[in-house]
């Protein structure tokens, strides 16, 4: 935890670490509001659910620019940028005012969530190597903490501001305020590229497609239980209004405790076993969730938050030690794939659940875990 907070303390790792959190702050108030705006517009869950593939497409559309992009323009400007224009575009899908509208929205936000999350891990993969500091695991545990800062203060200030829209511009001036005063620690940052002497080939990015598959399941995991544990505590829990948010608030705490703690665990028992123990614990929780008992549930959701905790930055480091291409373009196939994943998985948790229910969504999340344990056994064997 020392080493915590000397990182925090430091402006120039505080501020692409805020950048992280700010992704989740207004992703967690987001999905404080997935059940007004399901109200609002009169959506069944597959409608939802494809609303949502919109930022999935939004996303899915970007990746393939995005490393083009940073490199052209720089990690640091690239991520500044990114993260200004997501977060002010954040308040268009709860201003909707059809379906149409929403489904737009969500796809403007996704291309720039995209576009920041691949130049945001290729920063912090730069500091580390211009400063010799490895910091990427309390990165990733920012970002859980902007879930818990988005959820716990958006859960208090809904029984206080009536006027979602409102709630968000609070957000938005604070997330924007925090970002502009701290781009001027890595604004001029540019990503080392080594140029390639090879033309591309898909064969040496096999070393990588398993990690991308693992990111895929580990992303998709978080992206649905961000989009849809509200509704899983309403609608299988019945949970109260002032209760929905508790599952997503519980499950981003424990994840970013154990993010903290995530580096100093990889260097004590190495990658395959926080893999393997990471995914173990993840399936107790979904267990846990499935009962829909509330505090069972609620203690579920925190097992997942731990579990999955350091399975991502832990990808993220397995990826920088990539032989056949640098760090930065390695990073950006690896978490790119596994964005979309985030992305995508939330869409078809929405049609599970309308041929069934939500409870059957969870079970799928649970048997896609247990895949990536085979996977993990074969990760072993490639690094």
């Amino acid at each position: 935890m020392k080493t915590v907070l000397k990182i925090v303390s430091n402006p120039r790792y505080f501020a692409p670490l805020f950048v992280f959190a700010s992704i989740n702050i207004l992703m967690g108030t987001w999905i404080l509001y997935i059940p007004y705006v399901k109200d609002k517009l009169n959506l069944n869950d597959a409608e939802i659910g494809i609303a949502l593939f919109s930022f999935a497409i939004g996303a899915l559309i970007s990746i393939p620019f995005a490393p083009k992009i940073i490199n052209r323009f720089g990690t640091g400007k690239i991520t500044g940028i990114g993260i200004l224009l997501f977060t002010v575009f954040y308040i268009f899908p709860i201003l909707s005012t059809s379906y149409y509208q929403l489904c737009l929205a969500l796809f403007i936000v996704g291309i720039f969530s995209s576009i920041t999350n691949i130049a945001m891990n290729s920063l912090v993969a730069e500091i580390e190597r211009e400063d010799q500091v490895n910091f990427m695991s309390t990165a990733h545990g920012f970002f859980s903490l902007g879930g818990v800062i988005g959820a716990g203060l958006g859960g208090i200030l809904l029984t206080f501001i009536e006027q979602p829209y409102i709630h968000f511009l609070i957000i938005i001036l604070l997330v924007s305020s925090v970002n502009l005063f701290c781009i001027r620690q890595y604004y001029a940052i540019k990503t080392y590229i080594k140029k390639e002497k090879e033309q591309f080939s898909f064969s040496k990015f096999k070393p990588l497609l398993l990690l991308a598959l693992i990111g895929i399941i580990i992303s998709g995991n978080e992206g649905a239980i961000e989009h849809w544990s509200s509704l899983f505590l309403k609608d299988r829990v019945h949970a109260n209004d002032n209760a929905i948010g508790l599952g997503f608030l519980f499950f981003s705490f424990f994840m970013m405790l154990g993010r903290f703690f995530g580096d100093r665990i990889s260097a004590n028992i190495g990658s395959f076993k926080v893999l393997l123990y990471g995914f173990l614990i993840a399936i107790v929780g979904h267990l846990l969730v499935l009962t829909a008992q509330f505090i069972i549930t609620i203690v579920g959701f925190s097992f997942l938050g731990i579990g999955f905790s350091v399975i991502f930055p832990e990808l993220i480091r397995l990826a920088s030690r990539s032989k056949t291409y640098t760090p930065p373009v390695a990073i950006s196939f690896v978490s790119g794939i596994g964005f979309l994943g985030f992305v995508s998985a939330p869409v078809f948790m929405g049609y599970i659940s309308k041929i069934s229910n939500l409870s059957y969504s969870f079970g799928v999340l649970t048997i896609s875990c247990i895949v990536a344990i085979l996977f993990v056994f074969r990760l072993r064997k490639v690094f």
